[in-house]
């Protein structure tokens, strides 16, 4: 006993006595710096914008920029609707109470360039039936302060007024009523996944005491990740959506890691092994896995930083922190804890009450060794009748159609989205679609004429307004209304062709459509590198992880096609409309154009974490016993319950976020869900099998040289060795192993 103890004192490496020299100590931390997060990230939802799809040096934000400054008549972020009811706006005591409601908007110190229907007689102004009309304004600031503003002006503007009635609409009660309606849907989905989250647990653990701890881990994830965000709201602008991914990593991942982990560690219980002992093989073998994990995840979301738009750059900011804080608190917070618990930790078994009078099952895992078997044995027909399945799910996305976010996010009942909607199908001319072309360089008035003519030249085209100058000799702007949708076909060239019109004068061209085009380009630009930047880090990790050149670029292939299935339903229900009625969502006929980025980046990334924790089991049992396809089925063993596991509450938690009435918010969470499903028990169960199968003993080659450069930076786990076993021999086969061997036979071939 003496000399297996000090066997074990050896193997506890210096990680393993830093996070539990003081465990006690270690949660008190814990405990304080989760307290003090709570503090610091509260209230962070008010300091988030909830734009930051367009990309800030494109040619488009500089026009709008330009022309807010010189013209904020032109760039109006507030509309009055104005409803007769039942008369016509040009009844006398119609616009008496018109032209006061645009007197006291006009008033205001907050905002500027306001005009309306009744002061300038414009036809885009009026409905087509005479019935409703405009007043139009700018409330100046950011996003924050213009909210602020909308805040204290609309309880006085909305609402009914003598003969009229007043509903609010623009660009600022779009971006309020979305922000609003994220937190209450972030805290009913909070509310959703967390107890459903920790029924799941209980069932997976059976320990109540277990259980709990994945959600501790996640509490300090999400907390953390709030602070770090009300930070950079003071340095930068951060996207109000990136909540969601905080709240869906968090739980998600935390749970991931904690499964990972507390399982490993009670399989070292089990086995024998002291506390201490226990958490250090942990550590060792499932804590570098974490380890692993937690950076192939970050890279993929940090690949989000080389895009300029803020709100995708906010989704690497949340996720980044997510994982690491969600790494850090399962590799130091939690092996404190599973030391302070011991044995308690399978504590308040609750699955004790209804297994009682059953026949007691087969052996953990067997089922998934017999379908690792069975993969095996016809791997080149579940490699193809899968990969060709994948590819056929993923067929719809090749008809995308990209657009831009509007107040169509929003529920149908939804103010400022009922109001945009009527300017869409009772205003001439579909106000909200027009291309504003901004002339600068001392233009002449006989050039911006000449130019005005051949604007209106221009297919599709409906009219050409302006142009408007700031005094003699300034600068001008023209207004320019498509014919048909804001970013249909038309709309689309209509910039191009815009854009390639000479003039005699530098121009600058904004509106949706531009704003869509330069978006598209912006992300073309950048996507090579990002894509790089995942492909190359992840084959790099996976190289350290397994020592193998062939294996790295399996994940990166099979990753992919994991996804083909989100992309395609994306496409077949958020732009072509089906299921939009259950789902409770107004279909678009396009996707928000940064969406499929993150969404990539977001799956991938969760897509290796399940890929890492599968390839380091089976590397394990390789360079344990060299038998390639025994160790296919001991990885597939050990970890499909627990990878099943993990997906299915992952989903849970994504689908709660997918209740969410925004529709990219839906998108994302429902489309996510999708794909780690699909990759847990489509591409991990059968894809993998069928095609390490088929790759043989191949699958391990690597040259000399990377062989030795592995050998001396290589991230694998502790070479298969274990602490505090069968017989008391440190580094012996468990009898459990032993027995999985059994099963696999000693005639498995290599």
């Amino acid at each position: 006993m003496t000399a297996v103890k000090h066997a074990d004192e050896e193997r506890i490496g210096g990680w393993t006595r830093a996070v539990t020299a003081r465990p006690r100590l270690s949660l008190l931390l814990a405990l304080l710096f989760t307290a003090l997060a709570a503090v610091v990230g509260s209230g962070v939802a008010d300091r988030m914008g909830s734009g930051g799809w367009q990309a800030p040096a494109a040619e488009s934000s500089y026009a709008t920029e330009a022309l807010e400054k010189h013209f904020p008549a032109s760039q109006p972020n507030l509309i009055l609707l104005v409803d007769s009811g039942g008369a016509t706006v040009d009844d006398p005591a119609v616009a008496a109470e018109a032209r006061r409601l645009t007197a006291k908007l006009a008033a205001d110190a907050s905002v500027s360039g306001v005009s309306s229907y009744w002061a300038t007689k414009s036809p885009a102004l009026r409905a087509k039936d005479s019935g409703e009309a405009m007043i139009a304004g700018r409330i100046a600031g950011d996003e924050a302060a213009a909210g602020k503003a909308l805040e204290r002006l609309a309880p006085d503007l909305r609402g009914r007024h003598g003969p009229v009635t007043v509903t609010i609409g623009g660009p600022v009660a779009v971006q309020h009523e979305l922000q609003t309606t994220i937190q209450e849907d972030l805290l009913r989905a909070e509310l959703i996944a967390v107890p459903v989250t920790l029924l799941l647990l209980v069932m997976v653990f059976g320990s109540a005491v277990a259980a709990l701890l994945p959600l501790a881990v996640g509490v300090i994830a999400i907390l953390g990740t709030n602070a770090v965000l009300r930070g950079l709201t003071e340095l930068t602008d951060v996207s109000v959506f990136a909540l969601n991914l905080t709240t869906a990593l968090g739980l998600g991942l935390a749970i991931d890691y904690a499964l990972f982990i507390v399982r490993r560690f009670r399989e070292e219980l089990a086995a024998g092994a002291a506390p201490r002992p226990a958490v250090a093989a942990t550590l060792r073998t499932a804590g570098r896995t974490v380890l692993f994990s937690a950076l192939t995840v970050a890279v993929s979301l940090a690949a989000m930083l080389v895009f300029p738009q803020y709100f995708l750059r906010s989704f690497a900011y949340a996720g980044i922190a997510v994982v690491l804080l969600a790494a850090g608190a399962a590799l130091i917070v939690l092996p404190a804890a599973l030391l302070l618990l011991g044995d308690r930790v399978n504590a308040w078994d609750l699955r004790r009450l209804v297994r009682r009078g059953r026949v007691p099952r087969s052996e953990p895992g067997a089922g998934w060794a017999r379908i690792a078997r069975l993969v095996m044995r016809r791997a080149p027909l579940f490699a193809i009748a899968t990969t060709a399945g994948l590819i056929v799910l993923g067929l719809p996305f090749a008809r995308v159609e990209f657009g831009t976010a509007d107040d169509r996010q929003l529920p149908a009942v939804a103010e400022s989205h009922v109001v945009q909607q009527q300017l869409r199908d009772g205003f001439p001319g579909n106000p909200g679609g027009a291309i504003h072309i901004l002339a600068e360089g001392a233009p002449k008035t006989a050039a911006l004429a000449d130019y005005r003519e051949r604007l209106a030249e221009l297919p599709g085209v409906l009219r050409v307004d302006g142009p408007v100058r700031a005094g003699a000799g300034g600068s001008a702007y023209f207004t320019v209304l498509p014919r048909g949708e804001a970013v249909d076909a038309v709309g689309r060239q209509l910039v191009h062709d815009i854009r390639a019109e000479r003039a005699a004068f530098d121009t600058s061209v904004t509106g949706t459509a531009a704003v869509v085009e330069d978006t598209k380009s912006s992300i073309a630009d950048r996507l090579p590198w990002a894509l790089g930047i995942i492909v190359i880090v992840t084959l790099l990790l996976v190289f350290l992880l397994t020592g193998s050149v062939l294996i790295p670029i399996q994940a990166v292939l099979l990753n992919a096609l994991s996804l083909t299935a989100m992309f395609g339903a994306v496409v077949w229900v958020f732009q072509d409309g089906h299921l939009s009625g259950p789902l409770d969502f107004i279909a678009t006929g396009d996707i928000e154009t940064t969406l499929p980025v993150l969404m990539f980046c977001v799956a991938f990334g969760l897509s290796m974490d399940y890929g890492v924790f599968l390839l380091s089991r089976i590397k394990e049992e390789y360079d344990r016993t060299g038998d390639h396809r025994g160790s296919v089925v001991f990885g597939l063993r050990r970890t499909g319950g627990l990878i099943t596991a993990a997906a299915l509450i992952l989903a849970v938690v994504m689908v709660a976020i997918g209740t969410s009435r925004v529709t990219n918010t839906k998108m994302l969470g429902l489309g996510i869900a999708l794909a780690v499903l699909m990759d847990a028990m489509v591409v991990r169960s059968l894809l993998v099998p069928a095609v390490m199968r088929l790759t043989g003993r191949a699958t391990w080659w690597a040259p000399a040289p990377l062989r030795r450069l592995h050998a001396r930076i290589g991230l694998s786990e502790g070479g298969g060795e274990r602490v505090g076993e069968a017989g008391g021999d440190v580094g012996g086969p468990r009898a459990g192993e032993v027995a999985e061997r059994g099963l696999v036979g000693a005639g498995a071939g290599r």
